[in-house]
């Protein structure tokens, strides 16, 4: 089961693929594409656009996994990430993939069970959950993992729940929280 995270914007875009080897979720992949502001439109959409059928053609995931679009102060802005955003739902979609789409609260709360987590929490956090040796590269290709991660555990939560175990949320917020805590006093003990 592989599943493809996206953290789209125009400026930038990470993604991100996951796999499940056994109990747990490892990192496969994860890559970021960054546009300049003075290209002509296009130009950025087709590299995002590339990015992530490039990741879809090389890791067949199964299903796709999107941050949604928050509401911002600035229209202009919003509306530059939603094209970017666009492109890569159409990339997916064109490889018959089911995408699903997630607010930053949703992802924050279903990896770190907090909703308002910072980027370093979230970085640190991609981190453990998926036994890497360092930090993710960037912080947009961090967002992409969480994605990823979030729809992981939201899916086999919903699926402990058709079968009856109702003793887990939906979420996966207990198993973050105490992955959490690890990681904290991980990192306490390396500063003393």
């Amino acid at each position: 089961m592989r599943i493809l995270g996206i953290d789209p914007g125009l400026a930038s875009t990470g993604v991100g693929v996951i796999e499940r080897q056994g109990e747990v979720w490892r990192l496969v992949d994860s890559r970021e594409v960054r546009t300049s502001s003075s290209a002509a439109l296009p130009g950025r959409l087709q590299k995002i656009h590339n990015l992530v059928a490039g990741e879809i053609d090389a890791y067949q995931p199964q299903s796709v996994a999107i941050e949604s679009i928050f509401f911002a102060k600035n229209v202009r802005s919003a509306v530059l990430m939603a094209h970017g955003r666009g492109v890569a739902i159409l990339a997916a979609s064109t490889q018959r993939l089911p995408v699903f789409e997630y607010s930053p609260l949703e992802i924050k709360q279903s990896v770190l069970g907090n909703g308002r987590a910072s980027k370093t929490q979230v970085m640190q956090m991609v981190k453990v959950l998926l036994g890497l040796e360092k930090l993710p590269a960037s912080d947009h290709q961090a967002d992409a993992l969480a994605c990823a991660l979030a729809h992981a555990y939201r899916s086999e939560s919903k699926a402990r729940l058709a079968q009856g175990d109702d003793s887990t949320d939906a979420s996966g917020t207990e198993d973050a929280k105490a992955l959490l805590a690890l990681a904290k006093r991980s990192r306490h003990r390396r500063r003393r």
